[in-house]
């Protein structure tokens, strides 16, 4: 008997459902939850369908608004029941940082595909062991490093690629945020070491340093500084009690590279006019390359090949220029900070639904905590640290 052709647009529905659980409604599950939502709009046509089948949060009330605004299927409180679900296929981590062992133990077990928030862990020695973990149940793992997915920093992979720069001579990286320079600022989970393995090197460092190695590689040894400029702050829970911090609010670090290409990185959270301020340089023998988070709809080159009366920055224009199957927003539109989660989460599912591992992968995630592990330990002993493992583990 012959086999009955399919009509155009049934193809779709031969496309596989995945269904994601989320685990953690607050800032940045709100953000998970809107990129799921706009995927379907974005791009066109999907080689699957989506289905938000289920919320987790342990504040009363989250996981129900969940439902309410981005139509999650159900909510619940307790995240196991939807890491165990079997109509659950994803588990999306976005709890604090402390919180993602657990979850991922547990989800690797379930045998779920992960979206983990950064950092992967709290620790080098938990996000190796859950690196192991992922490759041994063979599960599809995915860490959060959003700005991969601008297309200004595509761009900027694509000629570093091409040769454009030539032998790198220095990159230079920064995260500045201002949103604790207020010591009135009560101390909330991000100031405590036992929620978050650390300060603002956890916080926006495996920003930089992600970026760092999407474009120029692993650090072979590094030496690091950190400050706290404000080690006590209001306790928020008890009114008129002061609480110690125990994180740093800033951290610098110095960095050399295989071969003779040097590095600064810095990153702080007391930056006073600062608002998102991730600033990326390279600097080489051909030429160079900038970017400013505060400025995402282009990317600055510099071409040292020109002659020398034609040399200068020129702006490319980046703005929302996404491969196919990517449809809306038109590529001449202004892009935003949103945009690159809805990237990202593309990335992961639709290497899913084509059964490839999602990049970048939990192999990143630990390379990042490895140069994390190495800046404190250089910034303890005032010296230069090798970064441990990095290439054994990518």
């Amino acid at each position: 008997m012959a086999t009955p052709q399919l009509a155009r647009g049934d193809k779709r529905k031969m496309a596989r459902e995945i269904r994601v659980g989320l685990i953690g409604y607050g800032q940045m599950g709100r953000i998970h939850a809107y990129a799921y939502r706009s995927i379907p709009i974005f791009y066109d046509p999907l080689p699957f369908t989506l289905k938000l089948q289920a919320v987790a949060d342990v504040v009363p009330g989250a996981a129900d608004k969940a439902v309410q605004q981005a139509g999650f299927a159900r909510a619940s409180t307790d995240w196991r029941s939807v890491v165990e679900d079997p109509a659950v296929d994803v588990v999306d981590v976005c709890t604090p940082n402390a919180g993602h062992l657990p979850v991922l133990e547990a989800a690797i077990a379930a045998g779920k595909d992960i979206y983990c928030e950064k950092p992967l862990c709290t620790n080098l020695d938990e996000a190796r062991r859950i690196l192991a973990a992922a490759r041994r149940a063979g599960v599809r793992h995915q860490v959060v490093a959003e700005y991969r997915f601008l297309p200004a920093l595509m761009r900027a992979r694509q000629l570093v690629d091409a040769g454009f720069v030539g032998d790198v001579f220095h990159f230079r990286g920064l995260y500045l945020h201002a949103g604790y320079i207020d010591p009135q600022r009560p101390i909330s989970w991000r100031l405590r070491r036992e929620a978050t393995g650390g300060g603002v090197l956890m916080d926006l460092g495996p920003h930089v340093l992600d970026m760092m190695r999407f474009l120029v590689g692993d650090a072979r040894e590094v030496t690091g500084h950190v400050a706290t400029f404000f080690d006590r702050r209001p306790v928020a829970e008890r009114p008129g009690e002061i609480g110690e911090v125990d994180v740093e609010d800033a951290a610098q670090a110095h960095v050399r590279f295989d071969g003779k290409a040097v590095g600064s990185l810095e990153v702080s959270r007391c930056a006073t006019g600062a608002e998102d301020e991730l600033r990326i340089e390279i600097h080489g023998s051909r030429g160079a390359i900038a970017f400013n988070l505060m400025d995402p709809n282009w990317l600055y080159t510099y071409d040292a090949t020109a002659p020398a009366d034609e040399r200068g920055f020129r702006r490319l224009a980046t703005v929302q220029r996404y491969p196919a199957p990517a449809v809306a927003p038109a590529p001449k539109f202004s892009i935003g900070w949103t945009r690159a989660h809805i990237g990202a989460q593309y990335g992961l599912l639709s290497a899913i639904a084509e059964d490839r591992q999602p990049q970048p992968s939990f192999a990143d995630g630990v390379a990042v905590h490895a140069h994390i592990d190495a800046i404190y330990r250089a910034a303890a002993t005032g010296g230069w640290v090798p970064v441990p493992g990095v290439r054994a583990e990518g």
